[in-house]
């Protein structure tokens, strides 16, 4: 049996809802990074999510709500790691002000959706 969080209420508004979020072979991330980063500017940020399912999630990264595409200094690596099993790295270098705010990372097969939340900002001390 799979462990399932249950929505913030405590329990499901709609049968369907609960079939559909508590299915065996659905996606579920297993593995991400911590929720709030802080990070230097000019550095690299780095989140992982690694999720699994039958079939296979697939992983798609958000930032403030708008699903994000490789370019020069953002980059999505993937790695298969068995049949049911993905794992995903998102990668800013360098970091800039305009990378600080909420990511999130999507896993989803046809069964379930799971998702993970980061928020960012920069510092400005070096202590």
């Amino acid at each position: 049996m799979r462990n399932h969080q249950l929505p913030p209420e405590g329990k499901w508004n709609n049968p369907e809802a609960a079939k559909y979020y508590t299915h065996s072979s659905g996606a579920k991330i297993i593995k991400s990074s911590h929720f709030d980063l802080e990070y230097i500017l000019g550095h690299k940020i780095n989140f992982i999510c690694v999720a699994t399912g039958s079939p296979r999630p697939e992983i798609t990264w958000f930032k403030d709500g708008v699903e994000l595409y490789a370019h020069s200094n953002f980059q999505i690596h993937e790695w298969y790691q068995s049949k049911e099993k993905i794992k995903s790295k998102m990668e800013i270098d360098p970091a800039t002000q305009m990378d600080a705010g909420i990511y999130e990372c999507y896993a989803d097969n046809k069964y379930a959706v799971d998702k993970r939340t980061f928020r960012t900002d920069f510092v400005t001390n070096f202590d």
